[in-house]
């Protein structure tokens, strides 16, 4: 048999094309190789034997079961393919992840690093600060995350009927939250940038000194009307009024003092704290929940109060010696500088970062709150994911100034005259009415009784410049938040998230002051439902039970069930 190599097959029948000289080894005058092929009877798989086969298949299954089968068939491989394709996928997306959610230890506590997977099982280990990071967390700002987002296709829905008719108040709405453990490593590595003022220092007067006759007062130094201007002309370094005016450092000599082992507490480093205050014994405090067994051990709940509610908590043994109710860190300020007590309540409301020098980010809440999610996923809802640094509520149903001080002046949240003094000087100023022109700017009137945080330098000069106007003005701050905010956005690039009072209502639950609570009617007696026998028909006859018999429940096995016989009656007569 002559060898040669194999030519191109054309048909089904094995015929061969014929083949073309080779231009490297034959020349055009070699006679073309004969090519043999092997008998199709030694080979099953030859053109015919297949035709047959399928013949064969075909009738005796049909065509249409042949064809269903092949499409069973079809399918199951690309299901296996794209199994295998998204498997390996997913195994280096979290091989990425495991790579890159590596978290350095404090440096006095290890030199090693452990991944969030393993902070589940270990509550010991506190967040790192910027100084000692040596590596980014897993999602950071302004990157794309690694995994889908849980929240991403959630809608949102607007706020469930009431379900009482006469209560048409308020209500909360759904909010996605992430799992705390990736609310946790959605932090931001480092913090964030502050535009244009990057260096904000304070002023400290020991002896100041009223120049102007507008209102103030001591603690806030009597900022006068061209040191207030200033205050909103930003560079780079500012040096501006942020109360304790009188003092080198907050919470000493400062007219709103805290013990020496609370001040050293005070200045530890944090990530995250939550505050609260109760001045006047105004509120009872409420606990809060559902707070996850990490934040138990590494986010610090600080809770301000005066000697006057100290007092009251001693003489009720509600606090003892180790200075804690439940996850609150009793905090006592004495000397306060105001007579009014919710005045007072503005100094931690607006100054935690004088207070708390060493902390990334807060959350406050006014006393009469109880928080019901864990602050990590609060963070990571209203601030982490908005890419904000500043977060508030407006309020639910009043956007407008001059709309809110008219409903102060109706309620007597104030002095009348006072509130109108207000409002005419920042009438002089430009207020105007709200209006669509504002756009996105949704509301000039916060809900201000939580406010999430991040210490950088241009939101700390906001809450100096928006305690300045309370101290200044009257102590209801819904009416001098838009006129700081305003100011401020009008000189840099920076915006505060004002989310929606039902997301507020979601987190934080609302209870009553202590003085309404006192106030109220007591409950009224739970309602007595008394059952009576059902009647009986004509002709019944009913069989009393001596006094001071009991009968008995139980029966016995040997008993035998006994029917009391009616005199004159027959089988249709009922007994009971």
């Amino acid at each position: 048999m002559t060898g040669g190599s194999f030519g191109l097959r054309t048909g089904s029948y094995g015929s061969l094309l014929q083949q073309q000289p080779i231009q490297n080894g034959l020349s055009h005058n070699q006679p073309t190789p004969i090519l043999t092929r092997k008998s199709s009877k030694l080979l099953l798989s030859g053109s015919r034997e297949k035709e047959r086969v399928l013949l064969f298949v075909c009738r005796f299954l049909g065509r249409k079961r042949v064809t269903m089968l092949l499409l069973v068939v079809l399918a199951l491989l690309v299901f296996v393919f794209n199994s295998f394709t998204v498997n390996r996928e997913s195994t280096n997306v979290i091989m990425t992840q495991h790579s890159e959610n590596v978290i350095p230890f404090r440096e006095e506590m290890s030199s090693s690093s452990v991944t969030f997977e393993d902070m589940e099982d270990r509550h010991d280990i506190k967040l790192p600060s910027p100084h000692s990071l040596a590596q980014p967390f897993a999602v950071v700002r302004g990157n794309a995350p690694l995994l889908p987002h849980h929240c991403e296709n959630f809608a949102f829905p607007p706020p469930p009927p009431p379900t009482d008719r006469k209560r048409y108040g308020p209500r909360p709405c759904p909010v996605c939250y992430l799992p705390v453990e990736q609310a946790i490593a959605s932090m931001p590595s480092y913090p964030s940038e502050s535009p244009v003022l990057h260096n904000l220092t304070y002023v400290y007067d020991e002896n100041p000194t009223r120049v102007e006759p507008h209102r103030g007062s001591e603690f806030g130094g009597f900022p006068t009307l061209k040191q207030r201007n200033d205050s909103y002309d930003i560079k780079e370094s500012m040096m501006v009024h942020c109360g304790f005016v009188n003092a080198s450092k907050p919470g000493h000599r400062s007219g709103f003092d805290v013990d020496e082992a609370d001040l050293m507490e005070l200045e530890m480093y944090h990530d995250v704290i939550v505050a609260s205050a109760v001045f006047g014994n105004y509120d009872i405090i409420q606990q809060p929940k559902n707070i996850s067994e990490f934040s138990r051990k590494n986010v610090p709940f600080y809770l301000f109060i005066d000697e006057e509610t100290e007092a009251y908590m001693k003489n009720y043994s509600v606090l003892g010696d180790s200075k804690r109710i439940g996850l609150w860190r009793i905090i006592v300020v004495r000397n306060v500088p105001y007579s009014d007590a919710r005045r007072n309540g503005k100094i931690p409301k607006l100054l935690l970062h004088r207070i708390f020098p060493n902390v990334r980010y807060s959350i406050w809440i006014d006393g009469k709150l109880r928080l019901v999610v864990d602050p990590f996923q609060v963070l990571e809802r209203f601030l982490w994911r908005q890419n904000a640094n500043f977060a508030i509520s407006r309020h639910y149903k009043r956007y407008d100034v001059f709309v809110e001080a008219e409903a102060n002046k109706a309620a007597g949240k104030y002095d009348n005259s006072t509130i109108n003094e207000q409002i005419d000087f920042y009438i002089k100023e430009g207020l105007q009415p709200y209006s669509e022109a504002k756009f996105p700017i949704t509301s000039d009137v916060p809900e201000g009784c939580v406010i999430i945080k991040e210490h950088i330098p241009i939101t700390n000069l906001f809450t100096c410049n928006w305690f300045n106007e309370v101290d200044r003005f009257t102590s209801r701050d819904q009416l001098s938040f838009s006129t700081v905010r305003d100011r401020i956005m009008g000189k840099v690039d920076w915006s505060i998230n004002m989310f929606l009072d039902c997301e507020r209502r979601n987190f934080v639950i609302q209870a009553y002051h202590r003085e309404l609570l006192e106030h109220m009617p007591p409950p009224p007696p739970p309602r007595v439902i008394v059952r009576r026998p059902p009647s009986l028909s004509h002709g019944a006859t009913s069989v009393k039970t001596p006094i001071g018999k009991k009968i008995s429940q139980k029966r016995g096995r040997g008993d035998k069930k006994r029917h009391r016989k009616v005199a004159g009656g027959s089988r249709d007569s009922k007994t009971f």
